[in-house]
């Protein structure tokens, strides 16, 4: 995962973006999922636990073109905030 966060920020992708109360938070932006573009998403399995799951997303805010990633766990574990977010994504 670290090897792709780092290539996804030599390409442009500096921001990193959470989510709270369904809003995508990152830098100077907040704004709703709605307003970023999926550009790519690349997911993981834990190596010694299939169930350990996590993908990350590149994201563009279409309004100011600031790109970024979002990192989720996802399966049972999955924050609801991520769920809501990850759902909402343009």
């Amino acid at each position: 995962m670290v090897d792709v966060l780092r290539r996804l920020e030599s390409n442009g992708y500096a921001t990193s973006f959470r989510a709270n109360d369904g809003v995508l938070l990152g830098g100077e932006i907040d704004d709703r999922p709605e307003t970023f573009r999926v550009d790519s998403i690349a997911r993981f399995e834990g190596d010694t636990d299939p169930s350990d799951e996590a993908a990350v997303f590149a994201l563009t805010h279409e309004p100011s073109g600031t790109k970024g990633t979002y990192t989720v766990t996802y399966g049972p574990e999955m924050d609801p905030d991520d769920v809501e977010a990850t759902h909402r994504l343009g």
